[in-house]
């Protein structure tokens, strides 16, 4: 079945959300959240995503970002993150295969009252 194609609207907040393969847990450590946290940085540089707020949780990692003016831009801080979180993961652990569950998910957000409340209570 194809995929469908993802609506991002440039300079416009959205909502992206990245969950483990069958909502199974992917980080269980402190060390899982902290390099995840060290990589942040760099796809948000490279990529030109302005991001507002994030929230890692142990079953999927939320991130509200604006593109920019680069709408492909949403999904490849997590992609990368991500990636980068499988390949740490399976070292550690022997193990190999995904830990997320396909392509991260995103949506736009109203840059009024909702995003203020979302940034306030994550």
């Amino acid at each position: 079945m194809p995929r469908k194609a993802r609506i991002v609207l440039e300079n416009c907040p959205h909502h992206i959300v990245q969950r483990g393969h069958n909502r199974s847990i992917v980080s269980t450590e402190d060390r899982d959240y902290l390099y995840c946290l060290e990589n942040l940085p760099e796809w948000k540089s490279r990529s030109g995503c302005r991001p507002y707020s994030f929230c890692l949780m142990n079953i999927a990692y939320y991130l509200v970002a604006d593109p920019g003016d680069h709408p492909g831009n949403p999904g490849l801080p997590m992609k990368r993150v991500t990636g980068r979180q499988t390949m740490l993961v399976n070292t550690l652990e022997r193990r190999s295969g995904s830990l997320w569950e396909g392509c991260c998910k995103s949506s736009l957000i109203e840059a009024g009252s909702y995003l203020l409340d979302w940034n306030f209570c994550h």
